[in-house]
């Protein structure tokens, strides 16, 4: 395996692994993490009282690892692009499919409310026209694997218009991208916060201006100032200054800002990510996603990743296949 390969699987592989670590805690509160598991430095069952996933088995993934791979097959399937409604169309054939399943892990706001839109007639553009969670982001590694130059941040606006067509949501998805993009080249992680930071700056232009803190600011502020910071204190301020919740100038820049922080050690990262309450499935995905893209699969701690392969092996088991189509995109769009 070259090493763009490697760091391309670890990029899904580290998704997979801080979604994982994420799923018992999210929409927890810290002081309740806190109290029934101390620091989440295992994998765990969502318990009876998990809000979003009750009596799931330890190292399950949710949808940010589910969406990532949905949008990674439409990417492959149309040789990088992202017609809108076909990736509509399945974000509303996955809904229909988890619910059958029982699941209470849904589309997030922002997807449903363009999805219902666009049923009535919108058009694709204006569907997603107030979306500023981080549903775009999390989902968005995929297309850092598979796009490289000006041809990213079309892809991140592709994919993301339909359900997050404003700035923060198309800024937060482009700092993910570019982080991934960048870290999969090789370039390593101070260069690939600096492109996140550019790319966040860049993207806030394609979207709707929403009223709010700006992501590439808020984002350059977390990379200069959680690094040195002692762990407790790390964590204070993330989840107090910096905001945990599905709000993508808070999750996003929290995930960053972690593996700012953190990147030499992705366990501890993970950790602290599924530890901080909030959106910590996500926050810990995009976060794991960077850093696998940093380290590559090698990197990511061998445990964790055999047991989320063993979990999830229905959905896990194409991630080869899938890791050589987005390379192929990303060799020819050079």
């Amino acid at each position: 395996m070259s090493g763009e390969q490697d760091r391309a699987l670890g990029t899904l592989l580290g998704l997979a692994v801080g979604d994982a670590l994420g799923m018992p805690t999210q929409s927890m509160s810290r002081k309740a993490i806190a109290a029934r598991y101390g620091a989440v430095d295992r994998l765990l069952d969502g318990a009876d009282d998990q809000p979003i996933a009750p009596k799931l088995p330890a190292g399950t993934v949710t949808d940010d690892t589910e969406q990532a791979l949905l949008l990674a097959r439409i990417l492959v399937a149309h040789e990088g692009r992202v017609p809108a409604r076909v990736f509509a169309s399945a974000l509303g054939d996955w809904e229909k499919e988890m619910l059958l399943r029982g699941s209470l892990d849904l589309l997030g706001p922002s997807t449903r409310r363009a999805l219902t839109r666009l049923a009535e007639g919108e058009p694709p553009e204006l569907a997603g026209r107030d979306g500023v969670t981080n549903g775009a982001a999390m989902r968005v590694a995929p297309i850092g694997i598979a796009a490289t130059g000006p041809r990213l941040l079309d892809a991140v606006v592709e994919s993301a218009v339909v359900t997050h067509n404003t700035a923060p949501g198309i800024a937060a998805a482009a700092a993910v991208a570019a982080a991934v993009s960048t870290a999969v080249s090789g370039a390593g992680l101070p260069a690939a916060l600096a492109a996140a930071v550019d790319a966040a700056r860049a993207g806030a232009r394609r979207g709707n201006w929403m009223a709010g803190a700006d992501v590439a600011s808020r984002l350059e502020a977390a990379v200069r100032l959680l690094p040195g910071l002692a762990p407790d204190r790390l964590a204070d301020t993330v989840a107090g200054v910096v905001g945990t919740s599905v709000t993508a100038t808070e999750s996003v820049v929290a995930a960053l800002g972690l593996a700012a922080a953190l990147g030499d050690d992705p366990r501890d990262a993970l950790v602290t990510a599924a530890s901080l309450g909030g959106d910590t499935d996500t926050i810990a995905a995009i976060c794991g996603a960077v850093l696998g893209a940093v380290h590559g699969a090698a990197g990511l701690p061998a445990d964790l990743v055999a047991s989320v392969r063993r979990v999830n092996a229905p959905l896990l088991d194409p991630l080869d296949d899938v890791v050589e189509g987005l390379l192929h995109i990303r060799s020819t769009s050079r």
